[in-house]
Protein backbone atom coordinates (compact mmCIF):
# COMPACT_ATOMS: atom_id res chain seq x y z
CA UNK A 1 0.00 0.00 0.00
CA UNK A 2 1.28 3.56 -0.94
CA UNK A 3 1.55 5.84 1.75
CA UNK A 4 0.56 9.47 1.34
CA UNK A 5 2.07 11.25 4.22
CA UNK A 6 1.17 15.37 5.04
CA UNK A 7 2.52 16.99 7.89
CA UNK A 8 0.57 20.06 8.44
CA UNK A 9 -1.13 22.63 11.21
CA UNK A 10 -4.61 21.91 9.74
CA UNK A 11 -5.26 18.03 9.38
CA UNK A 12 -9.13 18.96 8.60
CA UNK A 13 -8.09 20.54 5.38
CA UNK A 14 -7.80 17.06 3.92
CA UNK A 15 -11.06 15.56 5.17
CA UNK A 16 -13.15 16.59 1.80
CA UNK A 17 -10.22 15.50 -0.33
CA UNK A 18 -10.62 11.92 1.12
CA UNK A 19 -14.03 11.79 1.56
CA UNK A 20 -15.60 13.10 -1.03
CA UNK A 21 -15.13 12.19 -5.18
CA UNK A 22 -13.38 10.54 -7.20
CA UNK A 23 -9.90 11.21 -5.24
CA UNK A 24 -11.49 10.05 -2.26
CA UNK A 25 -12.67 6.60 -3.41
CA UNK A 26 -9.03 5.69 -4.41
CA UNK A 27 -7.81 7.09 -1.09
CA UNK A 28 -10.41 4.78 0.93
CA UNK A 29 -8.99 1.70 -1.56
CA UNK A 30 -12.34 1.87 -3.33
CA UNK A 31 -11.51 2.16 -7.17
CA UNK A 32 -8.77 -0.69 -7.07
CA UNK A 33 -5.82 1.69 -6.57
CA UNK A 34 -4.00 1.06 -2.82
CA UNK A 35 -3.64 4.16 -0.82
CA UNK A 36 -3.67 5.67 2.67
CA UNK A 37 -3.44 9.09 3.14
CA UNK A 38 -1.93 10.00 6.51
CA UNK A 39 -1.85 13.99 8.09
CA UNK A 40 0.38 14.52 10.93
CA UNK A 41 -0.49 17.86 13.05
CA UNK A 42 2.53 19.59 13.12
CA UNK A 43 1.71 21.21 16.76
CA UNK A 44 2.23 17.91 18.56
CA UNK A 45 5.75 18.23 17.76
CA UNK A 46 7.12 21.11 19.82
CA UNK A 47 9.12 21.10 22.35
CA UNK A 48 7.54 21.77 26.37
CA UNK A 49 9.38 25.07 26.45
CA UNK A 50 7.82 26.95 23.45
CA UNK A 51 4.12 27.63 22.75
CA UNK A 52 4.57 27.46 19.11
CA UNK A 53 6.04 26.45 15.60
CA UNK A 54 7.57 28.77 14.45
CA UNK A 55 9.55 32.44 15.42
CA UNK A 56 11.20 35.64 14.39
CA UNK A 57 13.56 35.44 11.43
CA UNK A 58 17.41 35.98 12.39
CA UNK A 59 18.44 39.69 10.34
CA UNK A 60 14.64 40.94 10.94
CA UNK A 61 11.74 41.30 8.58
CA UNK A 62 8.05 41.10 8.56
CA UNK A 63 6.08 37.48 9.60
CA UNK A 64 7.29 34.31 11.33
CA UNK A 65 9.03 31.04 10.29
CA UNK A 66 8.62 28.00 10.91
CA UNK A 67 11.09 25.91 13.00
CA UNK A 68 13.60 23.20 11.42
CA UNK A 69 13.62 21.62 14.83
CA UNK A 70 9.49 20.90 15.28
CA UNK A 71 9.30 20.17 11.43
CA UNK A 72 12.07 17.50 12.19
CA UNK A 73 10.48 16.17 15.09
CA UNK A 74 7.10 15.81 13.63
CA UNK A 75 8.97 13.71 10.08
CA UNK A 76 10.93 11.68 12.82
CA UNK A 77 7.98 10.75 15.06
CA UNK A 78 4.89 12.11 13.07
CA UNK A 79 6.17 10.01 10.35
CA UNK A 80 9.27 7.90 10.51
CA UNK A 81 8.62 6.62 14.05
CA UNK A 82 4.55 5.65 13.28
CA UNK A 83 5.31 4.34 9.47
CA UNK A 84 8.09 2.19 10.82
CA UNK A 85 10.51 3.35 8.42
CA UNK A 86 13.53 2.95 10.26
CA UNK A 87 16.95 4.60 10.18
CA UNK A 88 17.28 4.41 6.45
CA UNK A 89 13.98 6.36 6.34
CA UNK A 90 15.88 8.59 3.72
CA UNK A 91 15.27 5.39 1.07
CA UNK A 92 11.82 4.82 1.47
CA UNK A 93 10.57 8.17 1.53
CA UNK A 94 10.28 11.40 -0.86
CA UNK A 95 9.77 14.35 0.79
CA UNK A 96 7.85 17.12 -1.19
CA UNK A 97 7.14 21.14 -0.14
CA UNK A 98 5.37 22.80 -2.05
CA UNK A 99 6.80 26.21 -3.11
CA UNK A 100 8.15 28.93 -5.30
CA UNK A 101 11.57 27.45 -6.43
CA UNK A 102 10.41 24.32 -7.31
CA UNK A 103 9.27 23.16 -11.01
CA UNK A 104 5.79 24.99 -12.03
CA UNK A 105 3.30 22.01 -11.96
CA UNK A 106 1.53 21.25 -15.98
CA UNK A 107 0.01 18.44 -17.11
CA UNK A 108 3.53 17.07 -17.94
CA UNK A 109 4.76 16.87 -14.77
CA UNK A 110 1.83 15.76 -13.29
CA UNK A 111 2.04 12.81 -15.64
CA UNK A 112 5.36 12.26 -14.66
CA UNK A 113 4.92 12.31 -11.15
CA UNK A 114 1.83 9.62 -11.75
CA UNK A 115 4.02 7.31 -12.84
CA UNK A 116 5.73 7.15 -9.37
CA UNK A 117 2.44 5.21 -7.76
CA UNK A 118 2.38 3.35 -10.83
CA UNK A 119 6.04 1.80 -9.99
CA UNK A 120 6.06 -1.10 -7.57
CA UNK A 121 8.80 -0.19 -5.72
CA UNK A 122 8.18 4.21 -5.39
CA UNK A 123 8.51 5.32 -2.20
CA UNK A 124 5.64 6.71 0.17
CA UNK A 125 5.13 10.76 -0.09
CA UNK A 126 5.94 12.95 2.65
CA UNK A 127 4.12 16.82 1.98
CA UNK A 128 5.64 19.44 4.28
CA UNK A 129 3.01 22.31 4.21
CA UNK A 130 4.33 25.66 4.82
CA UNK A 131 2.62 28.49 6.64
CA UNK A 132 3.84 32.20 7.72
CA UNK A 133 6.58 33.36 5.64
CA UNK A 134 8.05 30.20 4.95
CA UNK A 135 10.05 27.09 6.86
CA UNK A 136 14.07 27.33 8.14
CA UNK A 137 16.47 26.77 4.96
CA UNK A 138 17.95 24.25 7.45
CA UNK A 139 14.85 21.77 7.08
CA UNK A 140 14.35 21.85 3.33
CA UNK A 141 18.59 21.33 2.89
CA UNK A 142 18.72 18.80 5.23
CA UNK A 143 15.36 16.82 4.46
CA UNK A 144 13.43 18.09 1.46
CA UNK A 145 13.77 16.42 -1.49
CA UNK A 146 12.00 17.88 -4.07
CA UNK A 147 9.73 21.56 -4.51
CA UNK A 148 6.79 22.03 -6.52
CA UNK A 149 4.98 24.81 -7.41
CA UNK A 150 1.56 25.12 -8.67
CA UNK A 151 1.87 29.09 -9.78
CA UNK A 152 3.70 32.78 -9.96
CA UNK A 153 1.25 33.25 -7.09
CA UNK A 154 1.06 33.62 -3.05
CA UNK A 155 -1.00 30.80 -1.42
CA UNK A 156 -1.50 31.31 2.59
CA UNK A 157 -0.28 27.80 3.17
CA UNK A 158 0.81 24.45 1.38
CA UNK A 159 -2.49 22.67 2.19
CA UNK A 160 -4.33 23.87 -1.18
CA UNK A 161 -1.06 23.01 -3.44
CA UNK A 162 -0.61 19.54 -1.81
CA UNK A 163 -4.32 18.82 -2.85
CA UNK A 164 -3.73 20.20 -6.02
CA UNK A 165 -0.90 18.11 -6.22
CA UNK A 166 -2.60 14.78 -4.98
CA UNK A 167 -6.19 15.62 -7.06
CA UNK A 168 -4.13 15.87 -10.28
CA UNK A 169 -1.51 13.10 -10.40
CA UNK A 170 -4.32 10.18 -8.79
CA UNK A 171 -6.57 10.37 -11.85
CA UNK A 172 -3.40 9.01 -13.88
CA UNK A 173 -2.77 6.56 -11.61
CA UNK A 174 -4.17 3.18 -13.20
CA UNK A 175 -7.56 2.35 -11.69
CA UNK A 176 -8.31 5.19 -10.35
CA UNK A 177 -10.52 6.92 -13.44
CA UNK A 178 -13.88 4.37 -14.55
CA UNK A 179 -13.01 5.04 -18.05
CA UNK A 180 -9.26 4.40 -18.59
CA UNK A 181 -9.38 6.74 -21.85
CA UNK A 182 -10.75 9.72 -19.43
CA UNK A 183 -7.21 11.55 -19.01
CA UNK A 184 -6.41 11.14 -22.64
CA UNK A 185 -9.30 13.30 -23.47
CA UNK A 186 -8.75 16.77 -21.55
CA UNK A 187 -7.71 19.85 -21.58
CA UNK A 188 -3.62 20.08 -21.93
CA UNK A 189 -3.21 16.95 -23.74
CA UNK A 190 -1.05 17.37 -26.71
CA UNK A 191 -0.63 21.25 -25.30
CA UNK A 192 -4.71 21.88 -26.48
CA UNK A 193 -7.32 22.36 -24.85
CA UNK A 194 -10.58 20.07 -24.67
CA UNK A 195 -13.25 20.30 -27.66
CA UNK A 196 -16.89 21.00 -26.50
CA UNK A 197 -18.89 19.17 -24.97
CA UNK A 198 -22.40 18.56 -25.23
CA UNK A 199 -25.64 16.21 -23.88
CA UNK A 200 -29.48 15.97 -23.18
CA UNK A 201 -31.37 18.42 -24.35
CA UNK A 202 -30.82 18.28 -27.78
CA UNK A 203 -31.96 21.85 -27.87
CA UNK A 204 -30.93 24.49 -25.22
CA UNK A 205 -32.33 28.34 -25.37
CA UNK A 206 -32.40 27.95 -29.67
CA UNK A 207 -29.13 26.30 -29.25
CA UNK A 208 -29.01 22.66 -30.94
CA UNK A 209 -26.36 20.49 -30.52
CA UNK A 210 -24.41 20.20 -33.64
CA UNK A 211 -25.78 17.68 -36.53
CA UNK A 212 -22.26 16.24 -36.61
CA UNK A 213 -22.16 14.86 -33.09
CA UNK A 214 -25.11 13.18 -33.39
CA UNK A 215 -24.53 11.55 -36.78
CA UNK A 216 -22.79 8.45 -35.68
CA UNK A 217 -20.21 8.90 -38.15
CA UNK A 218 -17.20 7.91 -36.05
CA UNK A 219 -14.39 8.82 -37.88
CA UNK A 220 -15.83 12.56 -38.85
CA UNK A 221 -16.77 13.48 -35.14
CA UNK A 222 -13.44 12.49 -34.48
CA UNK A 223 -11.91 15.21 -37.47
CA UNK A 224 -14.58 17.95 -36.01
CA UNK A 225 -13.76 17.56 -32.10
CA UNK A 226 -9.93 17.67 -33.21
CA UNK A 227 -10.93 20.87 -34.98
CA UNK A 228 -12.88 22.66 -32.22
CA UNK A 229 -10.44 21.34 -29.98
CA UNK A 230 -7.55 23.36 -32.08
CA UNK A 231 -10.26 26.72 -32.44
CA UNK A 232 -10.76 26.66 -28.94
CA UNK A 233 -6.92 26.95 -28.08
CA UNK A 234 -6.23 29.42 -30.89
CA UNK A 235 -9.39 31.45 -29.23
CA UNK A 236 -8.49 31.18 -25.35
CA UNK A 237 -5.33 30.01 -24.84
CA UNK A 238 -2.62 31.05 -28.03
CA UNK A 239 0.06 30.56 -25.52
CA UNK A 240 -0.15 26.94 -25.93
CA UNK A 241 0.28 26.67 -29.19
CA UNK A 242 3.51 28.46 -28.81
CA UNK A 243 4.44 25.99 -26.42
CA UNK A 244 4.07 23.83 -28.62
CA UNK A 245 5.88 24.98 -31.89
CA UNK A 246 9.23 25.10 -29.19
CA UNK A 247 8.76 21.76 -28.43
Amino acid sequence: MKKIWIITLFPNYFDPLINFGITGSALRGERGANFEIRTVQLRNFTPKDYKGVDDSPYGGGAGMVMRADVLKEALLKGVVLEGNYGEDFKSKLHIIFPGPRGRTWDNSYCKDFANRFNEENSKDLVFICGRYEGIDERFLTLFVDEQISIGDYILTGGEIPTMAIIDSSLRFVSGVLGNKDSSKQESFQDDLLEHPQYTRPKSFEGIEVPDILISGHHLKIEKYQKEESLRLTKLHRPDLLTKKEKQ
